[in-house]
Parts: structure tokens; C-alpha cells; sequence
């Protein structure tokens, strides 16, 4: 029987020799063969040098084992937040407009834009289809290696910190070593949008993104790296060229280049380039406008940068520095800055100092007649004032409908944002007030030929005893006619006039003509004791240039959005109601006339053309004025300190009369001679002389009622005291 199916049993020797894999038996050295050695072990080496060896073995080991955890924990990191970031990033369109606020762009009267206010946006550039010459200026300043990192430039950064440390500031102050991704980064504030609710200003906003931080930096990097990985590189630079910052309200090179060249980005030349691409640094410091010269020398640093990385041809790079950019006229004008000052102050608020939109406001501004009112003012100053005098001035240049042609709100012509003497200080009048006592004359009736007693002549005021006015010369006149009044700048005519009119039809008469400050309720109204502003003069002597009407002083001739057809709003002012007939202000333009051609303000005169006027000169010279006209404008002139210290040997005939002389000659060269629209008298007939009331009325006459001699019998005085009637 077969034993093939059985399992033999193991030997004893099967137990004492295991099996090898694959024979079943046990494979032993052959005959007479060495077994292989063990290599030797390296002997321990003992003693202190051997366990400092030790030691220092196992304290790198353990700092390499923990910095692999380490960086694998940081990468894990950064991977998550580029992630997180990627996911929230938008397109690229969205993130090239980022300004919270709208802007302005004023047009003068021909159409041509003189001043810009708020943050421009010039609309959207492409960094594909831009000047290659303003992309490789960009690229060559900012960030040369912008092509090939990631985001983050290790080699940049390691470079800033030295340059940081070397000059005495901590590694992150000073130069930061960040790419333009990093930039983009940093001016979309990491994505953060401003809202008014989560934000004190939008200063506060500001510097929370331009934070520098460790903390903020390794948030900006990851930040940066995401960007890198969503856009390409175009599209980055892309967003980087809108949103940058760069002076005079700009903000993107579009914007920029229209500011300071009058053309597109994508049409400069590689010295305008050069310039752009140079306020990155510093924006307001070397913006074209602030100082010309800096700004162009930095650019020729940008011009040498671009040669050295091969952007320009040393040909080209020569070509530019022999030629440096410069302003377009429009922005070395810089025109208005009072006046557009005063225009965002006077408009609706929603449309100009907080407005979310893109407005185009057409103005009155005449920008030759601006220039004019400038060089007038710089050519006085420099010629007939000493030298270190701080005494200002002040200039309003208006067309007779009381729009606003020209304005100067204080010695320095090219500013804004500053103090406008023209518009903000309220002054005493001085003697330029008189024009609305003889105006309130002349609608009564009275013809410049009437006549006044010019003599020694006091009153008792309620609460203040006697006053007793004076003239300027210390000396008295006798019998003189209304226009000799006026051409003379009598003082105690004017009192008596004022006071047998009545004071409140006088006051009357100047609120209507637009006189909105608190006029004093005193005889010294007459003498222009209140205070106005120079525009509200200005408007004032307009009414009377236009045959009687009232003004509205204006700048405003249209206002619209962005792209829109239809205008938001129209003219803010012009002519209203009539203050006085024609007959009386054509009347006394003939008084005023005499004020130029013969008395007080003689150097005024012009040597071409008839004018008319009155000169204002304030208790101890604090404020000096003349404000007259011709056919075509209305010009006025203030002059004095802004601490009110009294001016030395100045009247209103005298320097503020030059001024307006120089601001006319220069506004009406060119212009054919027109009339005045004024009226010669009849000859004189008697009259009696005016005497003032002694005391005031309950009621007074109002314009074109004629009451007959100013000084009425003291009978029908008493009778209409009693029975109050006219």
C-alpha cells in the first residue's frame, strides 16, 4: 500500500536543523571556509572633546528634525491662506477702479479743463496696450525681476533689510523690498473694501493698509502669492497702473497723464514715462506741479534704470534727458485754485465735497482774465510794496450778470486749499459803502447836482453821547453838489444824507443789492462800519453796473455726471430783482465815474476807456479798497492784514486802486472801448441842504416814492412823527 498521501513524520534531526527555504535542508559551510567577519566597529571616541561631539550632533539633529516639522507646518500654512485668498479674489475688471469717492473736473467757460478736485480716475488702462514705455519704466523702477518671481522677491527683501539696518532704522522700516505684486497687494488692501459703517475715515482706513507689520507683511506676501497664482503677470500690472497713487489727486497713470501731460497713458514718451513712473516714490513730493525741476531730475534717475536693463537704447536714453517732460498748459496754469476752492464750497455737497460720482462742472472762469488778475497782483507787489511786508490782497473779477470771471484769494496766486481772503474774510467797508447812500438818493429822487453842507456836524447817539464825524483831510468843504460828495469821499455829506433818508431805507437798498452781512444800526453805517466779504461788494457794484438789479454772484454754469448728456443742475446765480430804476443807477454811474476821472480814485484811471469806481479806507487803515467798473467787468480789490495791524501810508486810492488798474488794463487788452451806461445832469437847480432828522422814523419811503428835498419842514416832520404818514 502506498505511503504517498501520508505525512511523514519530522526527524530528530529535522528539529535540531531547521529547513531552508527551497531543499529542505540545511545548507552548511562548506568544508575548511571561513565564516565571513563582522566589520569592526569604529571605536568610541571618550573623553570631553568626544561627548561635546555628541551633544552638538544631537542638538542639529534635533533642530533639522524640528525645522522640516516647522516649514512643513508654515507651508501647509501659506498653502491654506493663498488658498483661502485665491478663493475670494475677483476679476481683474473689478479691482481697477478702487477709489470710496467720486471726483470733479471743472471746465472754464470755453470748455477747457483748469482744475480737478477728489481722486481722478482717467478710466481703465491696460498694461498689454499701454506705452511700453511707461510698462518698462514701471518695471525697471519698481520691481526688475517682476517677470520671474512669485509673487515675493527673497533676494529683495534680504537687500531692504541691509539698506534698513545700514542706515540706522529696524528691518522693516524704511525700504521694504516688496514687489509690485506685493504693492497691488497693499492697494487693494488685502481685499478689505472701505465702507463708512466699519471705518472711522478713510485716513483711518488708509493706514490700516499701509500698516508694516510682521504680522502684515507675511499677510501681504501670502496675499501676493494668491494673486499670482489667480492673474497673470499682465493682469497684475494691470491692476497695479489704475490703482497706483500719484499725486495732485490722481490715481492710476491714466489719470496721472492727463493731470500733468494733457494726453493718454498709452501715448507717452519715455521722458513723460519717466516721470510717471518716478512718483511711485513719493508722490506729492515729486509731482510735476509741486516742483517741476525735482520732478524732472528724478525722472532722468527712472531714464538711467530703464538704459541699464536694455528698456532704452542709449540713443533714446540720451534723446530724454536732453528733453525732460513737461507740464501740459493746462496744468502749468493751474489755474483757479481760489476759484475752484470757492466753487466745491459754494455747490451741493453731494455733487462736490462728498460726491460718490465722476462730475464734469462747466464754470465762468475766464482763464486770460485770471492770469491777468495774477500777473496784477505779483507785478504790484513786487514793484510798489517793501520788501518782507506781509500785508495781502485780494482780487474779484466779475462780468456785470454777476458771474465770476477771475479770482485771488491772497498774495500767493497758485494755491489751494488755503484761507481766500476774496470769499471767507469778512472786512469793514471803509468808504466803499457810500455808493448805496447815494443810490438810495438817487431813487428818491435827488439828482447828483443837489447840494449838502459839508461842516462841522455832531450827534447824540442813544447810550454813546456825542459822535462827530470828520473828513479824511481834517478840514470842511461848505456847499458841495452829491457827486462832489462822492468824488470827494466826504464823510460828515454822507452821515446827513444817510440819516434824513432813514437808515433802514439805506440798509434796505444794500441787502438788496446783495449786502447779506449784519449791517450796523448806527450813523456810522454810512461810513461802511459793517464788514462784508469782497465778493459780496463785487455783486453788489454789479447790480449797479447792469442798471439796478440785483446779482447773485456765481461759478456754476453746469453741472454733470460722468458720461451723462443731461445736466444735474444749471447756473446757481445771476441777475434778480431790480433794487433801483434805471434812471438812478445810470445817475449814479456818473457820480462814480467822477470818483476816477477827478477825485479820490484818479489812479484807477484807465488810459483807454472810461471806468468808474470808489475807494474804501477803514478807522486807522486796516482795510483799504477800491471796486469800480468798466462797461464790460466788475473788478474789486482788498487790501490789509489778516491780523488787522494798520496798514502804512495806504489808502484805498492808493495801492488796491493800482491793483485794480493793472488787473484792468491787462483784462481788457484787446477788447474794443465801450460807454458806460451812465447819464450826465441836468443842470443844477437850488436846493436846500440836507439836515438830518432828529430823530428816527417809524416809517420810511421805499424805492420810487419821491419825497422832495432830503431836509423836510419840521412841521410836516412832527406830523408824520404823530400820525405816521408819508
Amino acid at each position: 500500500m502506498s505511503d504517498s498521501g501520508r505525512r511523514k513524520p519530522r526527524l530528530v534531526a529535522d528539529k535540531k536543523y531547521p529547513r531552508t527555504s527551497g531543499s529542505g535542508a540545511r545548507k552548511t559551510p562548506a568544508k575548511g571556509r571561513k565564516r565571513a567577519a563582522k566589520p569592526a566597529r569604529k571605536p568610541v571616541r571618550r573623553g570631553p572633546l568626544g561627548y561635546l561631539s555628541m551633544l552638538i550632533r544631537w542638538v542639529f539633529g534635533l533642530i533639522w528634525k524640528a525645522a522640516v516639522r516647522v516649514t512643513a507646518v508654515i507651508a501647509l500654512l501659506i498653502g491654506a491662506g493663498v488658498a483661502y485668498y485665491w478663493s475670494t479674489l475677483p476679476p481683474v475688471q473689478e479691482l481697477l477702479d478702487g477709489r470710496a469717492r467720486g471726483s470733479v473736473t471743472m471746465l472754464d467757460n470755453t470748455g477747457e479743463v483748469f482744475a480737478w478736485r477728489g481722486e481722478q480716475f482717467g478710466g481703465a488702462i491696460d498694461a498689454e496696450t499701454v506705452s511700453p514705455h511707461l510698462r518698462n519704466a514701471v518695471v525697471a523702477t519698481e520691481d526688475r525681476r517682476f517677470y520671474r518671481h512669485f509673487g515675493i522677491s527673497p533676494r529683495g527683501v534680504a537687500s531692504a533689510i541691509r539698506i534698513n539696518l545700514s542706515e540706522g532704522r529696524g528691518p522693516l522700516s524704511g525700504h521694504g523690498g516688496s514687489t509690485i505684486t506685493q504693492q497691488t497687494a497693499k492697494l487693494l488692501c488685502l481685499g478689505t473694501p472701505y465702507t463708512e459703517k466699519d471705518w472711522e475715515s478713510e485716513r483711518a482706513y488708509e493706514a490700516e493698509c499701509r500698516e508694516s507689520s510682521l504680522w502684515r507683511k507675511i499677510k501681504e506676501a501670502t496675499y501676493a502669492m494668491a494673486m499670482e497664482v489667480k492673474y497673470s503677470k499682465n493682469e497684475i500690472l494691470t491692476v497695479y497702473l489704475n490703482r497706483a497713487f500719484l499725486g495732485e489727486g490722481s490715481r492710476g497713470f491714466e489719470a496721472a497723464s492727463q493731470r500733468y501731460f494733457g494726453k493718454s497713458a498709452n501715448e507717452v514718451e519715455p521722458a513723460e514715462a519717466a516721470m510717471l513712473a518716478g512718483l511711485l516714490v513719493a508722490p506729492s513730493r515729486y509731482a510735476p506741479t509741486n516742483n517741476l525741476e525735482r520732478s524732472q531730475r528724478r525722472a532722468a534717475t527712472v531714464i538711467r534704470l530703464m538704459e541699464d536693463q536694455d528698456y532704452l537704447s542709449k540713443s533714446e536714453a540720451d534723446h530724454a534727458q536732453a528733453n525732460p517732460a513737461v507740464l501740459s498748459d493746462a496744468a502749468e496754469a493751474e489755474a483757479g485754485g481760489y476759484f475752484a476752492d470757492w466753487v466745491m464750497a459754494s455747490g451741493p455737497e453731494f455733487f462736490t465735497r462728498n460726491t460718490t460720482e465722476d462730475v464734469i462742472i462747466r464754470t465762468t472762469l475766464d482763464q486770460r482774465i485770471q492770469r491777468a488778475a495774477e500777473e496784477a497782483m505779483i507785478h504790484v507787489f513786487e514793484n510798489k510794496v517793501r520788501e518782507g511786508s506781509k500785508a495781502q490782497a485780494a482780487i474779484v473779477v466779475m462780468s456785470a450778470d454777476g458771474a465770476v470771471r477771475g479770482m485771488v484769494g491772497g498774495r500767493k496766486t497758485r494755491v489751494s486749499g488755503v484761507f481766500n481772503r476774496a470769499t471767507q474774510a469778512k472786512r469793514q467797508t471803509g468808504s466803499s459803502f457810500k455808493p448805496f447812500v447815494y443810490a438810495t438818493a438817487m431813487e428818491m429822487g435827488y439828482s447828483p447836482t443837489d447840494t449838502v453842507r459839508d461842516e462841522p456836524f455832531c450827534m447824540d447817539i442813544p447810550g454813546s453821547g456825542e459822535w462827530c464825524p470828520k473828513n479824511y483831510t481834517n478840514d470842511f468843504k461848505g456847499t458841495v453838489t452829491l457827486t462832489d460828495a462822492l468824488k470827494n469821499s466826504l464823510n460828515i455829506p454822507a452821515v446827513k444824507i444817510s440819516e434824513a433818508l432813514g437808515r433802514d431805507l439805506v440798509q434796505k437798498v444794500a441787502r438788496d443789492f446783495g449786502i447779506d452781512s449784519t449791517l450796523a444800526d448806527t450813523p456810522a453805517m454810512a461810513l461802511g462800519a459793517s464788514e462784508s466779504t469782497l465778493i459780496e461788494m463785487v455783486g453788489a457794484y454789479a447790480g449797479i453796473l447792469n442798471g439796478g438789479s440785483a446779482v447773485t454772484p456765481y461759478g456754476l454754469v453746469e453741472l454733470k455726471l460722468l458720461g451723462e448728456d443731461v445736466p444735474m443742475m444749471d447756473a446757481t446765480g445771476g441777475i434778480g430783482e431790480r433794487v433801483i430804476q434805471r434812471d438812478a443807477a445810470r445817475a449814479l454811474v456818473y457820480m462814480m465815474e467822477k470818483v476816477v476821472s477827478e477825485g479820490s480814485g484818479r489812479r484807477a484811471a484807465l488810459p483807454d476807456r472810461p471806468a468808474a469806481g470808489k475807494t474804501g479806507t477803514t478807522q486807522a487803515a486796516r482795510d483799504a479798497w477800491f471796486i469800480g467798473f468798466t462797461a464790460d467787468y466788475v473788478t474789486g480789490v482788498w487790501m490789509g492784514y489778516d491780523d488787522n495791524t494798520p496798514l502804512t501810508g495806504v489808502t484805498g486810492g492808493g495801492l488796491p486802486a493800482e491793483i485794480w488798474h493793472e488787473t484792468m488794463v491787462r483784462v481788457h487788452e484787446g477788447l474794443p472801448v465801450n460807454e458806460l451806461p451812465m447819464d450826465a445832469p441836468a443842470a443844477p437847480a437850488p436846493a436846500p441842504e440836507p439836515e438830518p432828522a432828529p430823530q428816527p422814523r417809524r416809517e420810511q419811503e421805499r424805492p420810487g416814492q419821491k419825497v422832495g428835498p432830503i431836509v423836510e419842514n419840521l412841521v410836516e416832520q412832527v406830523l408824520r412823527d404823530i400820525f405816521g404818514g408819508n
